[in-house]
């Protein structure tokens, strides 16, 4: 790989090589290299950073008592929420270059993955706790008792949170999405889980649908689990054990695209597209497997137009160190695919497959780095992405053509400064927001050779798993 003209600082992170250590050693027997290369010397030396055409302006650090694992994020006017295992923090935007933490919410569930819409902030738990309440305690899945699900906010105040809802769900939630109803005046959050065990009362197999619960935008307390559709009356893929790929018991994530009343989901071993024009009743109408690359579809973003879909491949589920240059470019990477619409009475839709994207760059064999969530780039006639890769760092990649996309800029922390990778980078008005799994809340400006147009259009909120058309 050629380099080009970079950006580097020096810093040291000790928490970051025991934990990176300790997801390499997990990673063990998972699907082997389908590249004959050898470990090659970072691009990113350990301890350095180095970026192109992006510029860090600041990282909040994690702080008080959230402790745990960041995740997901979404955004409302001049908010950010940024969840975290143990809860979800809220900032300030105002000076998007140096974001200020103005409220912390302690309410332990993982993933704690959060969207927000007017008043309604919505958090999926997909861990066994003891009860619905955020001084819940971990209890095993073997017990009935035991509680997972999603739960419901008002954030009429954001500097004040309440907390006024909660709906359990099959398997609890791991990601969830929302879809407004058309006239407005409901909320549908399509919740995904997977992974059912015989010994789990709550969530059994074959576990082959997703629960959807209908949220009144103006009575949440009023929330209740309206539908179970199954997605894969056939039982959907059967996984493959020589390459550690997924059987599909449920989806990990779905977004949904309600102008053109479209969903896609990432469905562990399936990628789906659905029609969604009856919120409560949503319909399979184009599916696709890849049995020689993808091991765990994880998640979907969907171009402005909603002519393609990118799928990620979380090879390894996030602790696997696919960027040594032992993996080949297609494991661990991105799928993106074309949204072919049926012509006729009974033509069918398909989504066709272009291409792979994976970044180029070279990490040590103790960074786990593969593809993770991220959202477009506003810029019009153009369809970039900015999108987060664990310790593989930010990629900015132009996919307007399906079959060739290439990467605009990066940023890249080497080993041992971050501790688990970014989860996620979105767009927001300007500018690159992520959440680190390990070192807080970071803020990004890209070149404006490559975000210059996008920088014009200013958005009321962001949901990346409930897309809007700019």
């Amino acid at each position: 790989m050629r380099r080009p003209t970079l950006t580097r600082s020096r810093v040291r992170g000790a928490a970051g090589v025991a934990l990176t250590a300790l997801l390499a050693a997990a990673a063990v027997g998972l699907a082997g290299p389908a590249a004959s290369a050898s470990v090659a010397d970072p691009d990113v030396p350990p301890g350095e950073t180095a970026s192109y055409k992006m510029t860090h302006l600041s990282n909040q650090p994690k702080n008080g008592a959230l402790q745990g694992t960041g995740s997901d994020i979404a955004f409302q006017g001049k908010y950010a929420y940024a969840g975290n295992y143990d809860g979800f923090t809220v900032y300030d935007l105002s000076d998007p270059t140096d974001p200020e933490q103005v409220v912390q919410v302690y309410c332990p569930g993982s993933q704690n993955d959060v969207s927000v819409y007017k008043n309604i902030l919505v958090l999926s738990t997909d861990s066994s706790r003891s009860d619905d309440s955020c001084s819940s305690t971990s209890m095993p899945a073997t017990e009935k008792d035991a509680w997972e699900g999603i739960k419901i906010w008002d954030i009429s105040d954001p500097l004040s949170p309440r907390y006024v809802k909660s709906i359990e769900t099959a398997c609890g939630s791991h990601t969830h999405s929302l879809a407004p109803s058309k006239n407005g005046k409901d909320l549908y959050a399509y919740v995904s889980s997977y992974s059912p065990n015989a010994t789990f009362p709550d969530c059994q197999p074959p576990h082959d649908f997703i629960s959807i619960v209908k949220i009144p935008v103006k009575q949440p307390t009023k929330a209740q689990l309206v539908a179970t559709p199954v997605l894969f009356p056939d039982g959907g893929y059967e996984g493959d054990p020589d390459r550690s790929a997924s059987t599909t018991s449920g989806c990990h994530d779905i977004t949904t695209y309600a102008k053109y009343d479209l969903a896609a989901g990432a469905c562990m071993g399936d990628g789906i597209l659905m029609d969604i024009k009856d919120r409560e009743r949503p319909k399979v109408i184009a599916q696709v497997r890849d049995t020689e690359n993808f091991a765990f579809w994880h998640s979907a973003t969907f171009n402005n137009d909603a002519t393609k879909v990118v799928f990620t491949d979380e090879l390894g589920g996030g602790g696997l160190a696919t960027c040594t240059g032992e993996f080949a470019p297609e494991l661990g990477a991105n799928g993106i695919y074309d949204i072919k619409k049926g012509k006729g009475k009974h033509g069918k839709t398909e989504l066709k497959f272009q291409s792979y994207y994976k970044i180029p760059r070279i990490n040590t064999e103790n960074e786990n780095c593969v593809a993770h969530n991220g959202s477009l780039i506003p810029v019009k006639g153009k369809d970039i992405m900015v999108q987060s890769w664990y310790q593989g760092g930010v990629s900015v990649f132009d996919f307007t053509d399906s079959k060739r996309p290439r990467e605009l800029a990066w940023f890249d922390r080497g080993e041992g400064v971050s501790s688990g990778g970014t989860w996620s980078t979105y767009y927001y008005n300007g500018y690159a927001y992520s959440n680190d799994l390990g070192i807080g809340f970071d803020t990004f400006d890209i070149d404006d050779s490559i975000d210059g147009k996008a920088e014009k259009v200013k958005l009321k909120s962001l949901n990346p798993q409930m897309q809007e058309k700019f």
